[in-house]
């Protein structure tokens, strides 16, 4: 199904991703979303409600360029970037809003 597909890859930037994906494009894995307060620059659930923000998926919560990314459990690594594949042709249609 559709649903099943979205969660598998990306459109665009990736701001939309809802996937299971939890480890950086290095292979490190990614933090609890719950766990992080890093000041007025961290994001986690309770700031941003509407970004998914839950267990330690990849997000893109601020519409980053690079696509989504995680904090990571790398004390010298604060965060990184995920590997998500782009959704291709058909795919892409079945999430745009029907009318």
């Amino acid at each position: 199904n559709s649903r099943g597909n979205y969660r598998k890859c990306k459109i665009g930037n990736g701001k939309s991703y809802r996937g299971t994906m939890s480890k950086t494009k290095s292979g490190v894995t990614c933090q609890k979303w719950s766990l992080i307060y890093l000041g007025k620059l961290s994001f986690y659930p309770e700031k941003y409600p509407t970004e998914g923000l839950e267990e330690n998926y990849c997000r893109n919560p601020d519409s980053d360029e690079n696509g989504p990314w995680c904090y990571t459990t790398n004390p010298d690594q604060r965060f990184d970037y995920c590997d998500i594949p782009e959704c291709e042709g058909q795919e892409v249609l079945s999430y745009l809003p029907h009318p």
